[in-house]
C-alpha cells in the first residue's frame, strides 16, 4: 500500500489555515483539522478516485467545500503537494 508523504508547502498550508480558523473558533480549527489529515490518510485506499489537478500529474481533493488538497500519485507515495482555499488562485 502506498505511504502518504506531507511537503513542506503543504504542511505550511494547513498551519496557516488552522491557525487563522483558530482565531475566530477552535471548535472548528480542531474539526477541520481532524478532516483534512483523515482525508489525507484515506487516499492510499483510493488515489485516482479524485478529479484530475490544474497542474499536470497533480490530482484534488474536496475534502470541506473550502478546501482542496492537491496531491501527486508515485510509485510507492503519495505527496500530499498543497492544502488550499477553494478561492486561492492556484496554479
Amino acid at each position: 500500500m502506498l505511504s502518504v508523504n506531507w511537503k513542506l508547502n503543504a504542511q505550511d498550508d494547513l498551519t496557516e489555515i488552522i491557525d487563522y480558523i483558530e482565531q475566530r473558533n477552535v471548535a472548528a480549527a480542531q474539526a477541520l483539522y481532524a478532516t483534512i489529515l483523515r482525508a489525507a490518510e484515506n487516499l492510499p485506499s483510493m488515489p485516482y478516485l479524485f478529479r484530475r489537478g490544474r497542474e499536470p500529474g497533480t490530482r484534488e481533493y474536496v475534502v470541506h467545500p473550502n478546501y482542496i488538497l492537491v496531491y501527486r500519485v508515485g510509485k510507492d507515495v503519495i505527496d500530499v503537494l498543497r492544502v488550499l482555499h477553494s478561492r486561492q488562485q492556484y496554479p
